[in-house]
């Protein structure tokens, strides 16, 4: 049975990522995973690890921002005894521990400098040094890493290198953000809604349509992870009740859409064919980017599977 049927998604774009995901599950291929915070990178990650060979071995996660940079080398890579102050005995690092299994790498864009420079040595020869140590030592690690910001600019900025970079993104599965896929929204409320209500012993709450349409407009900066905790908060404080659009935070619905500051388009009082408009914008950044698709995508402020997806769509895939 697949790992990935608790991921839930009825978005064409993000299908299409967990089909590569399920590709790439039965092999060792390095993997990094592109989203906004709480998106389920982890889950993903997760995801991956229980449909591969290594199910049944360890998977670590290391949140690479988590940690103080004097502390994170010793963590991933161990350390001898009297290598630094404090160091009173061997120590073992995550790699040690992750051994024939897998260590998810979240935040990599926070592994400092110098810790990718060991991290690229092991990508390349599946060789790790000990702090303190002079004889290095072998492991067999799957890497699948995460991050949320644009890592090309990082490295742009000198605070990443390009070498590990292109180590790293063997396999890309970038996970659209919760806004581009409002269509999941109803199926995420009863899936966290039935969580709830069984672990908190709760009549799990409705939503009206209203409600429902509030929460389909809403920009979700938090993305799952912020619907997630409404589902909590209103499983727990409304139970077996009907939501309506008074139930929920200002927040809601002070939306990007909605704010006269960020309005860059006035909608004219005749109306709009809107798939014709978005065709078009499509259509004028292929032409002025001669096609460059992943130009085109930042244009039009779109990852670049959604522009993909958007392209065949409108059938746009030949200009």
């Amino acid at each position: 049975m697949s790992h990935f049927k608790n991921i839930i998604t009825h978005n064409p774009v993000f299908d299409n990522v967990l089909r590569s995901a399920r590709m790439v599950a039965a092999t060792d291929v390095t993997v990094l995973i592109k989203g906004g915070t709480g998106t389920g990178k982890e889950i993903l990650a997760g995801a991956i690890q229980n449909d591969s060979h290594r199910a049944d071995k360890p998977f670590i996660t290391l949140n690479c921002a988590a940690l103080p940079e004097s502390l994170i080398e010793s963590e991933l890579f161990g350390h001898r005894k009297g290598s630094f102050t404090g160091a009173v005995a061997d120590k073992k690092g995550i790699f040690q521990a992750a051994d024939g299994g897998t260590l998810f790498l979240d935040e990599i864009n926070s592994l400092p400098i110098n810790i990718q420079a060991k991290l690229l040595r092991f990508l390349e020869n599946g060789e790790c040094l000990a702090v303190g140590d002079t004889v290095p030592y072998m492991v067999d690690v799957r890497i699948i890493s995460a991050t949320n910001s644009d890592l090309q600019k990082q490295i742009d900025a000198g605070r990443f290198r390009e070498d590990l970079y292109f180590r790293l993104n063997v396999i890309p599965l970038e996970i659209p953000a919760l806004k581009e896929r409002i269509e999941d929204i109803e199926h995420l409320l009863k899936h966290f809604n039935e969580i709830f209500s069984k672990q908190h012993s709760r009549t799990a709450p409705k939503f009206s349509k209203q409600a429902i349409k509030i929460l389909q407009n809403y920009d979700w900066p938090g993305n799952v992870r912020e619907l997630r905790n409404l589902c909590e908060r209103t499983s727990v404080l409304l139970s077996g009740q009907l939501i309506e659009a008074e139930n929920f935070p200002h927040d809601f619905f002070a939306t990007k859409t909605t704010s006269s500051d960020n309005q860059d388009f006035a909608l004219p009082d005749a109306g709009i064919n809107l798939n014709k408009l978005e065709a078009d914008l499509i259509h004028q950044a292929l032409i002025r980017t001669n096609g460059n698709r992943a130009k085109s995508a930042r244009l039009l402020g779109l990852s670049r599977d959604t522009l993909l997806y958007r392209i065949q769509k409108h059938g746009l895939a030949n200009q």
